[in-house]
């Protein structure tokens, strides 16, 4: 949530930039309901101040013995007042805090400016695409050939956007997580912040004040999973939970940045995505992801998301997957984020990147909501941290990604050697008869 002091202090800079993002945002409606309140709060002092004039008048009139019926009176009418409009001002006050809620976050100064995805920036490019001899094989068809990923049988359990993993499917997604989470933690992974993932395992069922902490609420409630009578939601990403774990807290900087590294079944509707990647692993409603959290310092946050961003890029290129980094546009980012690289992994059955990572620069947007801070060194008032986070990485994406690089001609898929020693030495992928088998009763 924005700061609404900042709106007020430079609204014609806020403005231009939400207008960047979005030209629909109701930032001139957010303001009207803000003037009002402000107007109200000021006739509300007014009257407090009239009632405390009133106070001291009566009680001198009091002292002297002399006849206070008529004040006792106007003071009578002056507390209804004030009662009334502190009603108003707590509905006016609520009203602006619900509109404030569906104003996305500010796009930092580096961010491209640009109306959708086409205006997005490529910054950087590591792995060449494999030439095949062979025309290459949509990811679903290999993992059919393989016998490891089943669609129909997974449709007949829950419906369409959902898969089944048997087999040597089932433990190359085993195996992706186990070595993902250890070289995250691994001491190997220090990096400039000089801090370790901190690994965490947090609940698939939260509260919807959770999901407002974060930014998916109330934005993006349709796109959730909901369970009404025990006011739950599904996570659609760990970064709810993570994000969560220091809601409410006082964090010291020399603590700064506190990292979370988690591994969690995520949960989406895919409303907004309907017609869209229909087939395969890319757009599905349950799917594993390895999660990356930071909090951290203002001062050192975009640093730190070049840092967090890297962390990423190491998974993808040590499973040898070719990628770029794509630096996001005002009109692409997400509702919470000032600045976001998505890193896109070459599928060759489509001929082009696909995303298979996010991360983002929240700045003090999620903590605002949140309240999450730190003390400052040297002491002085508590301020609130910058929040990050970031894929590290989707799993059934990199699945995916693995069975389209990877494949033979034969049918089979190299794994990468970085998997093997989680695979029990297994070097490679062939065609064979481990998925879900037999007739459906008559």
């Amino acid at each position: 949530m924005l700061d609404i002091r900042r709106i007020l202090s430079d609204t014609d800079s806020c403005r231009k930039a939400l207008l960047n993002r979005n030209p629909n945002i109701p930032i001139d409606a957010l303001l009207s309901e803000e003037r009002q309140l402000s107007s109200l709060r000021k006739n509300w002092e007014s009257l407090r101040e009239n009632r405390n004039r009133l106070a001291e008048e009566i009680g001198r009139k009091k002292r002297k013995g002399e006849d206070i019926a008529r004040l006792m009176e106007e003071s009578r009418s002056v507390n209804a007042n004030i009662a009334l409009l502190e009603q108003d001002l707590v509905k006016r006050e609520e009203s602006v805090r619900e509109q404030l809620l569906l104003i996305p976050n500010i796009p930092h100064a580096s961010v491209p400016v640009g109306p959708d995805e086409t205006s997005n920036q490529e910054v950087g490019r590591h792995g060449t695409p494999r030439h095949f001899s062979f025309v290459p094989l949509p990811h679903w068809e290999v993992g059919n050939r393989l016998g490891i990923l089943d669609f129909d049988r997974a449709a007949v359990l829950s419906g369409s956007r959902f898969s089944v993993l048997t087999g040597d499917g089932s433990r190359l997604e085993r195996a992706l997580m186990s070595w993902m989470m250890d070289t995250h933690t691994g001491m190997g992974h220090l990096r400039r912040s000089g801090k370790a993932y901190t690994e965490v395992s947090v609940p698939l069922l939260v509260r919807p004040e959770m999901m407002e902490g974060t930014g998916q609420f109330p934005k993006f409630r349709e796109e959730s999973f909901q369970i009404p009578d025990d006011n739950l939601v599904l996570i659609p990403t760990a970064e709810v939970p993570v994000t969560n774990l220091n809601r409410d807290t006082i964090l010291e900087a020399v603590d700064l940045p506190v990292k979370y590294v988690a591994s969690s079944t995520c949960f989406r509707r895919e409303a907004g995505a309907a017609g869209k990647d229909t087939r395969g692993l890319i757009r599905q409603h349950q799917f594993l992801k390895v999660e990356l959290v930071w909090l951290t310092s203002p001062e050192t946050s975009y640093e730190d998301l070049e840092e967090l961003t890297g962390d990423a890029e190491q998974i993808l290129a040590g499973l040898g997957l070719p990628f770029r980094r794509i630096a996001l546009c005002t009109g692409d980012l997400g509702f919470s984020s000032a600045k976001t690289y998505d890193l896109e992994v070459w599928m060759p059955s489509q001929g082009v990147y696909r995303e298979i990572s996010s991360c983002s620069n929240f700045e003090d947007f999620q903590a605002r909501r949140t309240a999450i801070r730190y003390r400052p060194k040297g002491g002085g008032k508590p301020r609130l941290v910058h929040t990050m986070n970031g894929s590290g990485v989707a799993i059934g994406r990199t699945i995916a990604a693995l069975l389209e690089n990877f494949q033979e001609e034969d049918g089979s898929v190299t794994i990468p050697e970085v998997l093997r020693p989680y695979m029990g030495g297994k070097s490679r992928l062939t065609p064979g008869k481990t998925r879900i088998s037999g007739k459906e009763n008559p």
